[in-house]
């Protein structure tokens, strides 16, 4: 019901091509405005941080501001393609965002703080097992007060808008429409997956820590299309994706990720290249969550809901 509840967009499906190639690009690029005038007029008082700008290692250029200025900066980004969706979802195809969220009469919000709770548990005890008990010399405590206030109150009511970002647009926008065009289950799952890992090729952890780092993007990103599929909407995805990004956030940071933050922690480690034992754990708690959610919403029909046809 999730796809095939919008399958009158299929006498009009040019209009994804418009929202993916046209629309949600514009409001990306409006919304990238701040964060490029932000670091332009940073880097061009100081030599320094004009070569760390110019160097176009991602690492570099984020830490060129101040990190909360940062994040909130670049999260604006993510509100400009959330905005794109939005407007692309309403105004092309004339569907409402809860047709664009879930299948059922209204988006079901205990599903998400459900799977925001199951999969931040997993991820902080994998993150202060790492720190406390496997590496503990690998990590500094980094607590400063008033930025980590400010860092919670962003992480808490700004970074589920990134995340809500690209789950509303890979689970949601393309998962819908490449659902519609070809009228079958697998291939958007796949493709919306396998895509989800690419984008990320540019993150600096993927040099730092190795190509096996995809399985990491591309196995969650499995777990995130299987349950919107599997429980015919995005409530579960959105939860397990901002308790993903949220507690990294705020529990570790490292000078050399993607994201630098203000963080309770701060790895001050040398990364080395990750081998796939070390990230086994990740994909047991894949099969456990799906587990988990098939029992608790009584999943049933894996093979149509997955593999059928709309």
């Amino acid at each position: 019901m999730y796809i095939k509840q919008v399958i009158r967009n299929r006498e009009n499906w040019g209009y994804y091509l418009l929202g993916v190639l046209v629309i949600i690009p514009i409001m990306w690029v409006i919304f990238q405005i701040p964060i490029t005038i932000a670091l332009a007029a940073a880097a061009f008082q100081d030599e320094e941080l004009l070569a760390k700008m110019a160097s176009g290692d991602v690492a570099e250029m984020m830490s060129i501001l101040e990190p909360n200025l940062n994040l909130f900066l670049m999260l604006l980004v993510y509100v400009g393609i959330l905005v794109g969706v939005f407007i692309s979802t309403k105004l092309l195809h004339k569907n409402s965002i809860r047709e664009l969220t879930t299948s059922r009469d209204k988006i079901d919000w205990s599903r998400f703080f459900f799977a925001f709770l199951i999969w931040g548990t997993f991820i902080l005890f994998m993150q202060l097992s790492d720190i406390l008990i496997f590496s503990p010399d690998d990590y500094v405590w980094n607590f400063k007060p008033i930025p980590f206030l400010i860092l919670l109150v962003i992480a808490l009511l700004i970074l589920p808008l990134q995340t809500s970002a690209e789950e509303y647009f890979f689970r949601g926008y393309l998962m819908q429409g490449i659902g519609v065009i070809t009228g079958n289950r697998w291939v958007p799952l796949f493709f919306t997956s396998i895509a989800f890992g690419l984008v990320h090729y540019a993150n600096p952890e993927v040099d730092k820590l190795g190509y096996v780092i995809f399985a990491i993007y591309i196995g969650s990103s499995f777990v995130y299309g299987i349950t919107t599929l599997m429980d015919e909407g995005m409530e579960l995805s959105l939860g397990m994706h901002a308790a993903n990004n949220v507690i990294i956030a705020l529990l570790a940071t490292a000078d050399w990720t993607a994201i630098q933050t203000h963080s309770l922690y701060k790895n001050v480690a040398e990364p080395t290249i990750i081998n796939f034992s070390e990230i086994l754990p990740a994909f047991i708690f894949y099969f456990i969550i799906l587990y988990i959610f098939s029992k608790k919403y009584g999943w049933s029909n894996w093979q149509g809901k997955l593999f059928g046809k709309i």
